[in-house]
């Protein structure tokens, strides 16, 4: 069965990204259902018998590996600095090469936190230039949520009952913005006063009472379209049309 190696931060990143492009490739596949769905491709990581990798792995996978990779003194083929993430992605690149050969692996998705960083995507975006042409052929998707996966949550949440609106009307009005339709703007990293409220963390907690299941329904229910029009300034507009672009031609092309 064909792979798609995942490369994200954590579990809770991995189902979201995960299910968000099933999703996505459901509706542009129309006989693509969840039956003939888990007999199309896998989700997984580098290593056999995982659903995906973690950035804070990639070098004890790397070492385990026991593979000789080319050092990098921070230049991209052409001679441009490396941004940051973009070593680290070269590297598992060329992992990902060498599995090709016992692996039917057709792409992979790197899933990353922004944090305020906004080279990390530049960085991946380098590494995709230096592998988008090499053989065999290699989809390199990517997702990078700014500031965190959690504005993604947000831009799928709808108030489903009247406790909710009432937290997010409180939220609102000590923002003076609405934290789904805006949640870019959440860019705190502390959760003590009086930085917390405009931690994205935290406002998905208070929203959905730090329920998984609630969280869930953000990603997995709340219709394509209203994600694409709100994840615009988060980056998951962007991921959104990655994997339209390139995910989805491997499935009709099998």
């Amino acid at each position: 069965m064909i792979e798609f190696i995942v490369i994200v931060e954590s579990g809770a990143d991995a189902r979201t990204a995960t299910k968000l492009a099933e999703r996505v490739l459901q509706e542009n596949i129309d006989w693509l259902d969840d039956d003939i769905l888990q007999h199309c491709f896998q989700w997984t990581g580098l290593e056999e018998g995982t659903e995906f990798s973690c950035w804070s792995d990639i070098k004890k996978i790397l070492i385990s590996s026991g593979l000789k990779f080319p050092k990098y003194r921070g230049h991209h083929s052409k001679g441009v600095p490396l941004k940051a993430d973009g070593a680290a992605s070269i590297k598992i690149l060329n992992l990902v090469r060498f599995l090709q050969k016992t692996r039917q692996i057709k792409a992979v998705l790197f899933i990353r936190d922004l944090d305020n960083q906004p080279e990390r995507k530049e960085g991946i975006e380098q590494a995709r230039s230096e592998h988008i042409n090499k053989t065999p052929k290699l989809e390199i998707i990517i997702g990078a949520a700014d500031p965190k996966r959690e504005a993604w949550v947000l831009n799928g949440f709808i108030a489903s009952n009247q406790e909710e609106e009432q937290i997010l009307e409180e939220i609102k009005n000590k923002l003076s913005f609405d934290p789904c339709i805006e949640s870019h703007r959440l860019r705190a990293t502390s959760e003590k006063e009086p930085e917390r409220i405009r931690n994205v963390k935290v406002v998905v907690e208070q929203l959905t009472g730090d329920d998984m299941e609630r969280e869930k329904q953000c990603w997995e229910e709340t219709n394509l379209k209203h994600l694409r029009e709100r994840g615009v300034d988060t980056g998951l507009t962007d991921y959104i049309q990655e994997v339209e672009e390139r995910l989805a031609a491997i499935i009709m092309s099998e």
